[in-house]
């Protein structure tokens, strides 16, 4: 335990000189109630209970101004305090099924909708990370915890190219390994080649080990560029990280006219569903915009004990009061008076 004001400790001598000059005081009483002799009136006055009785109240009254004193120091001390933390990344299909209007106003708007109001809910020790993918895969938004900048990030996103399911999970671990290390993490000069500087990899762990850090992959799953997504989906779990697939879109489908050309497009959930199994996430088909935004209120960050120095002032101040309170209750109740 510390204290922020160190120098109010001082003020404990304090104590002890006021209870030697309290013992003054009550020897100068009794010598002159003493002068009135053997009346009774003075006997009433003198008379006090004997043993335990007489010294609970004041012994209860010093240990409550004690903490008091102590309380005005401002101790604090290292508490394990609850906090919910984590890692998001947000992975957006950008392709251009995205444009489809089988979700109101199109699937990318009420997928961008969705996830601002997500991030508006998210407490300050979650950090968010945005990624879209098409037929390759871009941190668009590093992890940060700055909601606002987040926001931008997603309301830049717009319908594009192909789809590569892969291309985006790749870079939604990439973001997440970026976070994990550090912004400093490979700000250093090496000589080394490639070859010798990549990564080894990984060992597998259980699936969803890694619980802090999770992927949100929205897509309508129709996945038209190599590489493989079941690879990809089996690198995240051998990491230990879920991916939460969305289904963006509804089975009947809808048909876009690309530069003249229509283009049939439906929502693939066998797909979406192969890679959550993968990496024991969970898959949500989201036919609306309203049942797209509950979704996000399924998905769990971790609950962890964060240990932070912390202020406790108010304990100490509350215990001395209840020890000022019960030492003069017990001092009225036993000897009639304070004291």
């Amino acid at each position: 335990m510390s204290f922020i004001w160190p120098p109010m400790l001082l003020t404990v001598a304090l104590i002890p000189i006021g209870v030697l000059l309290y013992r003054i005081l009550d020897r100068r009483r009794h010598r002159r109630l003493a002068t009135y002799g053997g009346s009774g009136l003075a006997q009433g006055i003198t008379r006090r209970p004997a043993g335990v009785r007489s010294r609970v109240p004041v012994a209860l009254i010093l240990v409550g101004l004690t903490v008091m004193t102590l309380a005005m120091a401002r101790p604090q001390a290292v508490v394990s305090l609850p906090r919910e933390e984590g890692t998001v990344i947000l992975a957006f299909d950008v392709s251009g099924s995205m444009a489809a209007t089988d979700l109101t106003p199109t699937r990318m708007d009420a997928a961008k909708a969705a996830a601002k109001d997500f991030v508006a809910r998210q407490p300050s020790s979650v950090t968010i990370g945005v990624v879209a993918f098409s037929d390759s895969g871009i941190s668009v938004q590093t992890p940060t915890n700055d909601q606002a900048t987040v926001v931008s990030a997603i309301d830049r996103l717009a319908p594009q190219r192909g789809t590569s399911l892969a291309q985006g999970i790749d870079a939604s671990l990439k973001a997440i390994a970026v976070a994990e290390a550090g912004p400093y993490a490979n700000n250093y000069y090496s000589n080394a080649s490639p070859a010798q500087s990549a990564a080894p990899t990984p060992t597998p762990v259980p699936a969803g080990y890694h619980a802090p850090a999770v992927i949100v992959l929205l897509s309508d799953g129709e996945n038209n560029e190599n590489p493989d997504p079941a690879a990809a989906a089996q690198t995240a779990a051998d990491q230990g990280v879920r991916i939460y697939t969305v289904g963006i879109g509804s089975a009947a489908g809808a048909t876009l006219d690309i530069n003249g050309f229509k283009v049939f497009t439906q929502l693939d959930q066998a797909m979406l569903q192969q890679v959550s199994a993968v990496t024991g996430g969970t898959y949500y088909g989201a036919t609306d915009a309203q049942q797209l935004r509950s979704i996000y209120d399924n998905l769990d960050t971790q609950l962890v004990l964060q240990p932070q120095l912390t202020e406790i002032t108010a304990v100490f101040a509350g215990f001395g009061v209840l020890m000022l309170l019960s030492g003069a209750l017990a001092s009225l109740a036993w000897l009639g008076r304070m004291p």
